[in-house]
């Protein structure tokens, strides 16, 4: 008898006969496998049939992909991928037009199954779709199915994007370019004119040449294409040559890109879900790279030019008017008043402009403050040149500190983070959000540098205050750069020095011999508390997208810990829940009995085919997967860290190993420090008390409250 792992009990139906109840030994191959089951139905021919999973997506049951089978699963015995591609291909075909409707549908559906793809593209399939598409004699539901299902086949990436024909990528485009098409239809074309760009050099100019950003702006209007219009903006922008992105960038801002997606997204009727947040980001991103160029464009002291930037800021803060004088005299002059400026360089300030980052890109900034903000330009320089010595904000200096500053924070230059969603809503409410968010910061800048009363010695530590106020300001996702100022104006210095005293006192870790005796006393009855809420979490379940090829169209999973903490239960689900999903709906298990370890990051076999890439460095950080017997693995990507620590840790709890996540090493400390000082209050002294105090039953009596939600 072969042993208990290698035998997976199932239920298979077959339409018009009872189910079988069958045990399935994984050590013999599948094809006896699927002539014992057409033996017990008296079926011939067993080699035109094969398994497939009666739930979910239906998948086909592979060599490769049987060991993912489970006790309890209920399987289908279904025509063979090969004779089902077959069958699809001569009825998309036929003369009869609700026979090739039936057939589109289904092979629609099919299309996902990557064994049946293999099959179907084998028999040259996506070149009869694709004829079908040039035709143009295919319109309406007909159509939607034909194009879902070539984006389907697509996007296994069996067959290279390359191949697709010129008149094929001219009819999608026509459709999106046609005043009124059905919506279905749309979503799709947009969907594969993306692909196209994403995965072509070549198909990017193509599709380049035949799409009008005015066509896709125009489609932002309706709610239910926004995201697919504004990914295929995405997708032309990032993969545009240097030289056409400025040109790009533009033409959106001819047609008013930034207002129209103000008004018609990010205030809509409707909530942002996951996708647009990402598509809103990844554009912020793109438009933010566009200042690389310059950050990283050294002065060149000797181009007039540029130097005569910085004589028109010091004209705007000193003179009020154009100074006819260009003599070598007058210039020597100007030493003064750039050392008033706020120059290192009082004598070349062009030298402070060499270093990149920022380069250029600081220049500018400090030239718009002084132009489109002339009285707050002439204040910060004035109010600072009167000042002592020793007291004085040099401008210059911290304008060029704070550029640079500000390109770390949005990171420019970086490329999009794959399922980031931080976009920020006020950098799409002014046609120059860069500027004025500079603006912004450097009077913010200034403000906390006289509160600190700061010296030029206290340089670095005012940049790491403002630094810190810009940070808490924008995580607090201002809808306005109004609306940051008033952020802003509530984290003066003396908040900030609250806020850090209040977060040191509760991370403080005092080192006084009875204080570590009394934290080594308590670090138990603490960790055990962090376990327990850790696992308490796992009951009531977390819910994970899939990865995919394309978000929008991604499914989810929900996952959860049975109450006596024996079984892990899962299953698929149509949307993310918005509350706690019942066992019953969960349709598969493991036996926590039969985990064999817990793996993160790059260790996980979902991630070893990733690449090193910076827009997967996040997933990679997510990652984790449960290994059980016999040779299986349940994969996850966690949606943030917080949820990844909780899960991590608490599978290592369930298992009873150390916990060892940062966020563990964080709660514990935080939680020990807070007992410490709520036992201190009852000693006279600092004194180590004989025992320590019982631990409680329920986390509920303890004298502080840790929230977890």
């Amino acid at each position: 008898m072969p042993p208990h792992s290698d035998i997976v009990k199932v239920a298979i139906e077959w339409p018009g006969a009872n189910a079988q109840l069958i045990e399935i030994d994984q050590k013999k191959p599948l094809s006896s496998i699927v002539r014992e089951v057409c033996d017990g139905w008296s079926l011939s021919g067993s080699e035109q049939f094969a398994l497939r999973y009666a739930d979910g997506p239906q998948l086909y049951i592979t060599e490769q992909s049987r060991s993912e089978m489970k006790n309890g699963t209920i399987l289908r015995l279904a025509i063979s991928p090969a004779r089902a591609a077959r069958q699809l291909l001569d009825r998309i075909q036929s003369h009869g037009i609700d026979a090739r409707l039936e057939a589109l549908k289904e092979l629609a559906k099919l299309s996902a199954d990557p064994t049946f793809a293999t099959e179907f593209i084998n028999m040259e399939g996506i070149g009869t779709l694709a004829r079908l598409v040039e035709s143009g004699t295919h319109f309406g539901e007909m159509l939607a199915f034909t194009l879902t299902a070539f984006l389907e086949l697509m996007d296994h990436g069996i067959v290279s994007w390359d191949l697709i024909s010129l008149s094929f990528i001219k009819q999608i485009a026509g459709y999106v370019n046609q005043p009124m098409v059905d919506v279905s239809i749309l979503q799709r074309s947009l969907a594969i004119l993306e692909s196209m760009v994403l995965n072509s050099h070549s198909l990017y100019h193509r599709v380049a040449q035949d799409i009008t950003v005015g066509q896709l702006i125009g489609h932002l209007s309706n709610q239910e294409i926004q995201t697919y219009a504004i990914a295929l903006i995405n997708a032309l922008f990032l993969k545009a040559p240097e030289d056409r992105r400025q040109e790009m960038a533009s033409t959106l801002a001819q047609k008013h890109l930034r207002s129209i997606i103000l008004n018609h997204v990010i205030r809509g009727n409707r909530p942002i879900k996951a996708e647009m947040a990402h598509q809103l980001y990844v554009l912020q991103v793109l438009t933010f790279n566009l200042l690389e160029e310059r950050m990283m464009t050294k002065m060149d002291p000797s181009d007039q030019a540029q130097r005569d930037i910085i004589f028109e800021l010091r004209r705007i803060a000193f003179d009020g008017e154009n100074d006819p004088s260009g003599t070598e005299k007058r210039k020597a002059m100007y030493t003064k008043d750039y050392k008033m400026l706020g120059f290192t360089n009082h004598v070349n300030p062009a030298m402070d402009f060499t270093q990149t980052p920022p380069g250029m890109l600081a220049l500018d900034n400090m030239l718009y403050l002084a132009k489109l903000h002339q009285d707050t330009y002439i204040r910060i320089v004035l109010e600072n040149s009167s000042r002592e010595d020793k007291h004085e904000c040099p401008f210059g200096r911290c304008a060029i500190e704070l550029t640079r500053m500000l390109c770390e924070i949005l990171q420019v230059g970086e490329l999009p983070n794959e399922g980031c969603n931080d976009y920020h809503p006020m950098f799409f409410t002014h046609d120059r959000a860069w500027e004025e968010f500079f603006c912004v910061c450097i009077q913010l800048l200034n403000k906390t540098w006289k509160e600190m009363r700061a010296t030029a010695e206290d340089f670095n530590k005012v940049m790491q205050v403002v630094r810190e106020q810009i940070t808490r300001a924008l995580a607090m996702k201002p809808s306005s750069l109004d609306h940051l100022k008033g952020k802003l104006r509530g984290l003066s210095y003396s908040e900030i020095l609250r806020l850090r005293q209040s977060e040191r006192m509760s991370q403080d870790d005092f080192q006084s011999p009875p204080i570590i005796e009394l934290r080594e006393r308590i670090q138990p009855e603490i960790l055990e508390l962090i376990k327990q809420q850790r696992l308490n979490r796992l009951c009531e379940g977390s819910c994970f997208r899939k990865l995919g090829n394309r978000r929008r169209q991604e499914k989810f999973w929900f996952c959860r810990l049975s109450l006596n903490h024996k079984v892990l239960h899962y299953g698929d689900l149509d949307e993310s829940p918005q509350g706690e999903v019942p066992l019953e709906l969960l349709t598969d298990k493991i036996p926590v009995s039969d985990i064999k370890s817990v793996v993160t990051g790059k260790d996980c076999p979902h991630m070893k085919e990733k690449s090193a890439l910076k827009q997967n460095k996040e997933v990679l950080e997510l990652a984790f997967s449960i290994l059980y017997d016999p040779d299986e693995n349940l994969n996850f990507v966690a949606p943030n860290k917080y949820e990844y620590c909780v899960w991590t840790d608490g599978l290592c709890a369930l298992l009873g190993r150390e916990m060892g996540s940062d966020l563990t090493r964080s709660d514990l400390d935080t939680l020990i420090s807070m007992e410490m000082k709520l036992r201190l209050l009852d000693l006279e002294n600092i004194a180590i008390p004989e025992a320590p105090p019982p631990v409680p039953k329920e986390p509920s009596t303890y004298n502080f409250t840790y929230n977890y939600g």
